[in-house]
């Protein structure tokens, strides 16, 4: 035993996720009934990274700014902008691939216990409303806007407190990421139990008649994972971009797809980063801010679905009114919440631009939660920070 544990901690934390992964293929293959109970891993494992997130967040950023030095470049600006131009040419793909390849839907499920927003008024109200949420309630809700804001003000606040005081605040933040490092460490077993859950409960059965929306969705978000932001990655640093590009998809996409969790990947993305040797004065705020404004597969999720609708209705759509959902659909993604789902919600804001009843618009919410097992977890990579 001691030697197989030896062997097991020589081994790449990648690696032992793909082991576990490939186990929990199997079990969930093979005899779902008797292994039923390792699902338990899975949500320990996604409820732990959830847990430990928002406090993971809060006394990094509050930290780094606090030690922030006048005149260091943190280049936030850019990455903010970054952010919102890709968010905006992945929902341009998505549109494009769907007049290229329109889909039908079966609009016969309905969706029951959800609230769509109203419009994007109300979007942005929502989202100008978490800024300044009770920052106990940020915390205990998740509400990573008003975690990131109260964090940055109060950072500000003790710029000027005694060094001792700034020291505490650094011993804080290392303790929490010390834990989660404790967390990810346990990965391979979470991993294990999210893919049993995820074959075991849905198999495939269920995803066959709708194989062609599922086809456009994930080809536009890996076009955008493998190609847009590539060429973005490139103008930026001028160099060849896929080797960071596929380490952070080896690094980062796995838990990403099986959490299906932008909220939850930020522990991981954290310690991605802090391998990778990044500012952690710009990593400790961009990585958590991007789990809410970075959404590009949020954004391809909004605007495939909605022209499905309109070819399903035989509603004619010009470039102008295409343009104008690529607009609606990016703004909307960035009020996408972090968790598994977060974007269907969003889609009958961007069907209403095309007059459609929010009746049949929540139906085609539906057909979301019913291939949402591969369309969130593409959605998920596709939006990595």
């Amino acid at each position: 035993m001691r030697k197989l544990k030896n062997s097991w901690n020589k081994l790449s934390l990648v690696k032992q996720i793909i082991i576990g992964l490939i186990i929990g293929i199997i079990l969930a293959v093979t005899i779902p009934e008797t292994a039923k109970p390792i699902t338990i891993l899975g949500s320990l494992f996604v409820g732990a990274l959830k847990s430990i997130a928002p406090i993971l967040v809060f006394f990094l950023v509050m930290s780094a700014i606090s030690q922030h030095k006048s005149g260091h470049q943190t280049n936030m600006k850019s990455i903010i902008v970054l952010y919102l131009f890709g968010t905006f040419i992945a929902s341009l793909v998505a549109v494009i691939a769907s007049f290229l390849f329109p889909v039908n839907l079966i609009l016969e499920a309905s969706a029951e216990n959800v609230s769509p927003p109203g419009g994007v008024v109300e979007v942005l109200k929502v989202l100008l409303l978490n800024i300044v949420d009770n920052p106990i309630r940020a915390l205990y809700n998740a509400n990573y806007i008003g975690i990131l804001s109260w964090a940055i003000l109060l950072g500000y606040a003790l710029r000027e407190v005694p060094s001792t005081t700034k020291i505490m605040l650094v011993n804080f933040s290392d303790a929490v990421s010390t834990i989660v490092k404790w967390i990810i460490n346990l990965a391979p077993l979470g991993i294990l139990g999210l893919v049993f859950e995820a074959i075991a409960t849905n198999g495939i059965s269920s995803l066959l008649s709708y194989g062609k929306l599922l086809i456009v969705l994930i080809s536009c978000m890996l076009f955008v994972a493998l190609v847009i932001n590539p060429i973005i990655v490139y103008i930026y640093i001028h160099k060849n971009p896929f080797p960071l590009v596929l380490k952070c998809l080896k690094e980062s996409g796995i838990t990403a797809f099986f959490t299906r969790s932008s909220a939850a990947n930020i522990p991981v993305n954290i310690r991605l980063c802090e391998k990778l040797g990044l500012d952690k004065d710009t990593y400790t705020v961009s990585i958590p801010l991007g789990a809410t404004i970075n959404m590009a597969g949020a954004a391809v999720t909004i605007s495939v679905l909605t022209l499905a609708a309109t070819n399903t209705l035989n509603i004619q759509v010009d470039f102008g009114t295409a343009f104008i959902l690529s607009l609606v659909a990016a703004i909307s993604a960035c009020g996408a919440s972090g968790v598994a789902g977060g974007s269907l919600l969003l889609v009958p804001l961007a069907c209403s631009l095309f007059g459609i009843p929010n009746e049949i618009a929540m139906k085609v919410v539906s057909v979301g939660f019913i291939i949402g097992v591969l369309q969130d977890s593409f959605e998920t990579i596709c939006s990595l920070e």
